[in-house]
C-alpha cells in the first residue's frame, strides 16, 4: 500500500513508537491507519504529527520514551497510536487480530437488542 503522508522511514519510526506505547499494536499496521487518517487532516495537524514522530525518533526503549511523557509530541503520538489500535483496524497483509478480538468486544447484532420505546410514552 502506498503511504500518502508518512515516508517509509517515518512509518517505521511510528510503528516502533506504537509498539512501545501499545505493546502488540504493530501486528495491525498502525502506520497505515494513521497515514490514511492524516491524509484527510488539515495540513497543520499533518505537520505536527510528522514533527512529533521526528522528535521522538531517538526513543527506542520504553525508558527513553518515558523521558518525553509530558511533552506535546508524546501526547500526539500516543493519541495516534491508541486510536490506530483501538479502532479495530487491521492493515491489508497485517497478521492481526484487531484490538476488539483481543479485548473480547463484540458489537451486538441489532436483532439481539431489546428495544425500549418507553420514551415515546406508548407503554
Amino acid at each position: 500500500m502506498t503511504l500518502k503522508i508518512l515516508d517509509a522511514q517515518r512509518a517505521a519510526r511510528f510503528e516502533a513508537l506504537c509498539e512501545l506505547i501499545v505493546p502488540g499494536s504493530s501486528r495491525i499496521g498502525p502506520a497505515v491507519y494513521t497515514d490514511a487518517a492524516l491524509a484527510t487532516a488539515p495540513p497543520p495537524l499533518q505537520q505536527a504529527a510528522l514533527q512529533a514522530i521526528d522528535a521522538l525518533a531517538g526513543a527506542t526503549t520504553a525508558e527513553a520514551l518515558a523521558a518525553h511523557e509530558r511533552s506535546a509530541e508524546f501526547a500526539l503520538v500516543r493519541a495516534l497510536a491508541v486510536e490506530a489500535f483501538c479502532s479495530d483496524f487491521v492493515a491489508p497483509g497485517a497478521p492481526g487480530p484487531g484490538a476488539w478480538a483481543e479485548m473480547g468486544f463484540e458489537v451486538p447484532r441489532p436483532v439481539d437488542l431489546e428495544r425500549d420505546w418507553s420514551w415515546l410514552g406508548t407503554r
